[in-house]
């Protein structure tokens, strides 16, 4: 796929691959892992059973679709899987995102204190 140059028009083929990027961070189960590793470092699936309350299932279901993305990585450390954060981009994007949803709420509750 030819990705068009910064500040030029997406191409609807790069649209829909957006679009797929963010269906995947649509999940607030698969936020949650994400903010995990990021903020924990790698964990296997047992500490993100402790640390989210999740099951066993949904955490591996989860994992394996961010995985899957590239999203996140896998290391065998002896018996042990643990899982990392593969692109360090994505947690940024969170935290923009974040920023973002945070000065609108503040500047709608500035608006509902004046009125």
């Amino acid at each position: 796929m030819d990705y068009p140059t910064p500040g030029s028009p997406p191409t609807p083929e790069l649209l829909d691959e957006l679009s797929q990027f963010f269906r995947l961070l649509s999940e607030p189960a698969r936020l949650q892992l994400l903010c995990q590793l990021e903020h924990q470092g790698p964990m296997d699936v047992a500490a993100l059973i402790e640390a989210t309350g999740f099951s066993q299932s949904h955490i591996s279901r989860q994992l394996g679709q961010l995985q899957r993305a590239g999203l996140v990585r896998n290391q065998r450390e002896g018996v042990r899987l643990t899982y990392a954060v593969a692109d360090p981009l994505v947690p940024q994007l969170c935290n923009l995102v974040q920023t973002s949803l945070r000065q609108r709420l503040e500047q709608q509750l500035q608006l509902l204190q004046s009125a």
